[in-house]
């Protein structure tokens, strides 16, 4: 092997650094899974993890059949994410079709326009808006669309915004308490802390979370100043005696508290109130919730919807992973998926 000359004076990278043990547990040191690099991504997805960056899709072959996409349809995913569910549905549109992806991200949706611009589809077939997905009307009247054939909503983060401690949404790492979807907008998570008095956030804490401790664990919190999420973790640690119960408790409240620095909930309400004038007679839609504060909201919505003839018809039940999906993913597990048909014209 040649030897580098000592003599050029072209300066050399810097070595990557070290981890310590056998998997790098850092989300800075997994290089290789952010890097995309193909064999370390199947390695980490065999294991059941999803790859540090990525995202996994949900229930893919059950929305397909759901959505029933036809050459020429119009769909709307109205939480891009990382792309997986728009990237299966894409092929099923072409070759005039129009797939819209919404997404709040302003982080994470270049990076999705990207991935799906490189698959080769055209490019008048795909069209990505920085909106929320209560801004679906609005986006539909700005391109002069009546309504869409089909429609997805994948509720709630994406795991690479979850993976990246800079968006402060976990309490596996440390980072700012941030939580916000959109960076650019709203207040922090640590400022909302800071500003609420106690018998809101114990609301808070129930209506989105159902927190049973939210009355004493909105006592100890509201009003303080937890900067970081390591903070906001050792002070839930310390109000939760029972060992077992921390990970949950503090699972709990973070997401209580990023479903509320988002406004998740009044998005979801606008979001179910305009979908019949979004959809197409006919048009077909399935939304995925994680937890039970959106499956609730969701399910009222369309049964109203099947009772006063907007919807031909609806779930009777919620569709939820299969054991092999929840084995390779278990991020799946909380996972519901409800659907409905738009009643056709009178």
């Amino acid at each position: 092997m040649p030897q580098p000359d000592a003599s050029d004076p072209t300066p050399r990278p810097p070595r990557r650094k070290r981890y310590v043990g056998r998997n790098p547990r850092s989300f800075q040191d997994k290089y290789k899974e952010l890097r995309l690099d193909p064999a370390t991504l199947a390695k980490v997805t065999a294991s059941g993890k999803t790859p540090a960056g990525t995202h996994l899709p949900i229930l893919l072959p059950e929305i397909r059949q759901i959505l029933a996409l036809q050459p020429g349809d119009t769909v709307a995913d109205a939480t891009l994410g990382y792309g997986g569910h728009a990237a299966a549905l894409l092929p099923a549109i072409q070759p005039t079709g129009l797939l819209l992806g919404l997404d709040v991200d302003p982080l994470e949706l270049p990076r999705t326009e990207a991935r799906l611009r490189a698959l080769g589809f055209p490019p008048a077939t795909l069209a990505v808006h920085r909106s929320n997905f209560a801004g679906l009307p609005k986006v539909l009247a700005s391109l002069g669309l009546p309504g869409v054939n089909a429609l997805l909503a994948d509720l709630g983060v994406s795991s690479m915004q979850l993976d990246n401690p800079a968006r402060g949404f976990s309490f596996k790492s440390d980072g700012p308490l941030d939580m916000r979807l959109n960076p650019q907008r709203g207040q922090p998570a640590s400022a909302l802390l800071a500003s609420l008095p106690p018998h809101k956030l114990a609301a808070l804490l129930h209506e989105n979370a159902d927190e049973p401790r939210a009355f004493p664990l909105a006592d100890a919190l509201a009003g303080n100043s937890f900067p970081t999420t390591r903070s906001l973790t050792a002070a839930l640690h310390a109000l939760t005696p029972d060992p077992a119960e921390r990970e949950l408790t503090c699972r709990r409240v973070f997401q209580a508290l990023r479903i509320a620095v988002n406004e998740e909930f009044s998005a979801l309400d606008s979001l179910l109130r305009h979908l019949p004038q979004s959809l197409l007679p006919g048009g077909r839609l399935a939304i995925l919730t994680f937890h039970s504060g959106e499956d609730r909201r969701v399910k009222k919505a369309l049964a109203l919807g099947l009772a006063n003839g907007t919807y031909e018809s609806i779930a009777d039940q919620v569709i939820r992973p299969s054991p092999a999906e929840l084995h390779a993913n278990p991020r799946s597990s909380s996972a519901k998926l409800r659907w409905a048909i738009r009643a056709p014209s009178p």
